[in-house]
């Protein structure tokens, strides 16, 4: 349903790499970078095409969001989480599923270099996998 999602940041560097490491089990990675009054990046998944981009600050506001990115299993659901505990960011919610959201549904949340509530879910069940 989203084409894409633009995030303003403190130091865009440092979300491009924040992400980039913390998500990179689920394939996200810089697919492009330019200055456009100030550095923007454009990061994919394994698809390719640029979806989630970083850009300097325009508006000093509050202006925290909720991002979600699909990951392609459970394990890579807990592979984010441990890359995100590396990363020292704060954990919000650790993994788990999250059946009042709907049967399957497994996530873990935290913040993001700029204080967004950032989301790695997993949904449907995997094989094997007790639910």
């Amino acid at each position: 349903m989203l084409d894409h999602v633009a995030l303003q940041c403190a130091d865009v560097a440092a979300a491009a790499e924040f992400y980039t490491t913390v998500f990179a089990p689920l394939g996200v990675h810089e697919a492009m970078r330019y200055d456009n009054d100030g550095l923007v990046v454009g990061l994919a998944g394994p698809d390719g095409f640029p979806k989630l981009w970083l850009g300097p600050l325009v508006d000093h506001g509050d202006r925290p969001i909720h991002l979600a990115l699909t990951a392609p299993s459970r394990t890579a659901v807990d592979d984010v989480f441990a890359a995100a505990q590396s990363w020292g960011t704060e954990i919000l919610h650790e993994p788990r599923l999250w059946p009042e959201y709907h049967p399957g549904y497994y996530g873990v949340f935290f913040r993001d270099p700029d204080g967004n509530n950032v989301e790695a879910v997993h949904h449907g069940f995997d094989v094997g996998a007790v639910p």
